[in-house]
């Protein structure tokens, strides 16, 4: 009987390939070319380069089982400025059974350094959305070769820069991908941008101004000592930072400068942290700032926002790669005399236009079909968890507006986009708290449900996930990440460390 069966459904079925490996190095492209394509264990990995345009350069790769396929496909998002093919998540994500892909972005200069972008415009737009489009293209049209038939589903899972070109995918090219992951994204870069460079002024103005790091566990002890109570559970951690009426002034070194205080200029600099920057002129928020009671968690202040002197901090030196590299194209450009009016408009209408994924429109990803799962770490000290909620709320007001101003009752964002805030957790992971919950940059706890799972069973079942359990370092920590505006309310009488004792309210 199954002679009857074409030989190549046969294989299909069982999720095996269809050709040789090594025969899709001849196979044709629009604008692109294999450059390589063997076995390597249970992978056939491929290697391309796309040339949309005569300045653009864009490597990719694609892992192939070649058996046991599990008929999706998965592309992998990147970190900083990209500048490499993510060859590991690829790898771990093609191990898994998916078909997988990812790409460099459309240089090769690293991940800290947007030189490349100097008289390279087109490059700059590869960067910005271009790549990830064309590699998720031609990493399908491999696919479909090698199996002989397409992916039954395609998913995005990006985190940072991968979070942002994540967005871009939904915004731009939103029939790309059923299923997106988008964590912790950078999406307003432009203006994420100009945040690190606020920052960077507020703390290296002068000598006097820099808060040491020995400094920021008192400054969390503070904080947590006004707002730890307010959702309940003394333990630490703070389920939603807004609600935190911290006055910082309580930290006000009384007399001379010690180790249990803050100077006046260090009060200011913290408070312009806390604030994030305005337009001076029209008085309007250019970027969140940062959240407290998560001062002192992992390294995330320490290293993100700080630095030590006189190295740059890591938001230090993102700041100068864009204004100075990407916006002013002049490596010499001085932080220092960044205007927030003028240079962060032109920084907008340069570089932000191709790079910024900050569109509330996502009609038409709504219309195909696609479902969005995005999460925030509240103590990520590179990019500020108020952003992601900035955007939810944006996406919630735009869909929920009629042409006369006039609003729906309830906004259908949730019928495919939620979004998880992470108390504890750092950028991407890390931190304290239920940071591990399989978002693809943590191993996940083998109790946890994986994100990437809940979005494949929203997609593939139609089941929204009311919640997603996540897990700490210890064994015996659990949460439930609730999707916004709910929040982990505890019952009052259970295990705080074990999430049957709370509830998303």
């Amino acid at each position: 009987m199954l002679r009857s069966i074409p030989y190549f459904l046969l294989l299909a079925g069982l999720g095996l390939a269809e050709q040789p490996c090594e025969s899709l190095a001849q196979l044709r492209l629009n604008r692109a070319e294999v450059t390589s394509a063997a076995v390597s264990g249970n992978l056939c990995v491929v290697k391309a380069v796309a040339r949309p345009t005569k300045d653009s350069e864009i490597l990719l790769e694609v892992h192939l089982p070649v058996s046991n396929w599990n008929g999706r496909y998965r592309q992998v998002g990147n970190g900083g400025w990209a500048g490499a093919v993510p060859v590991g998540a690829i790898k771990a994500a093609a191990e898994q059974g998916y078909a997988a892909a990812g790409t460099d972005d459309g240089h090769a200069r690293g991940a800290g350094d947007a030189a490349w972008a100097i008289g390279h415009p087109e490059k700059l737009i590869d960067f910005g959305h271009r790549a990830v489009h064309v590699t998720s293209v031609h990493a399908k049209a491999i696919l479909t070769a090698f199996y002989g038939k397409p992916a039954n589903k395609s998913y995005f899972v990006g985190c940072s820069d991968g979070g942002r070109e994540a967005l871009q995918e939904a915004q731009r090219y939103p029939e790309d991908f059923d299923g997106i992951v988008a964590g912790a994204p950078a999406y307003d870069w432009s203006h994420h941008f100009a945040g690190f460079v606020w920052n960077a002024q507020a703390l290296r103005k002068d000598a006097a101004s820099f808060i040491p790091h020995e400094k920021l566990p008192v400054i969390q002890k503070a904080a947590l000592a006004a707002c730890d109570k307010i959702d309940g559970v003394a333990d630490g951690l703070v389920e939603d930072p807004r609600a935190c009426k911290f006055n910082p002034d309580v930290l006000l070194c009384r007399g001379a400068d010690g180790p249990g205080c803050l100077t006046r200029a260090q009060l200011t600099a913290l408070k312009k942290i806390y604030s994030g920057p305005r337009n001076p002129r029209t008085g309007k928020q250019i970027y969140p700032g940062y959240p407290p009671s998560t001062e002192a968690i992992g390294n995330e202040w320490a290293n993100w926002i700080l630095g030590k002197p006189p190295a740059r901090s890591i938001q230090m030196n993102f700041g100068l790669s864009f204004f100075g590299q990407a916006v002013y194209e002049d490596p010499n450009w001085n932080y220092l005399s960044m205007e927030f009016d003028s240079d962060v408009a032109y920084g907008d209408q340069k570089a932000g236009a191709h790079i910024n994924s900050n569109n509330p429109d996502l009609r038409s990803f709504r219309a195909n079909g696609g479902r969005l799962l995005m999460y925030h770490g509240w103590a990520d000290g590179a990019i500020s968890a108020y952003s992601s909620i900035d955007y939810y709320e944006n996406v919630a007001r735009f869909l929920g507006r009629f042409p006369d101003g006039r609003t729906e009752a309830k906004a259908p964002v949730q019928d495919f986009f939620r979004l998880f805030m992470v108390p504890g957790m750092g950028h991407c992971g890390g931190g304290a708290g239920p940071n591990r919950f399989g978002n693809g940059n943590n191993a996940p706890h083998e109790a946890s449900r994986n994100i990437v799972a809940a979005l494949e069973q929203w997609v593939e079942e139609g089941k929204a996930p009311e919640k997603i359990v996540g897990h700490g370092a210890q064994a015996d920590f659990s949460r439930p990440l609730c999707p916004y505006p709910q929040k982990a309310v505890y019952d009052g009488k259970g295990n705080p460390n074990e999430e049957g004792s709370f509830s998303c309210q």
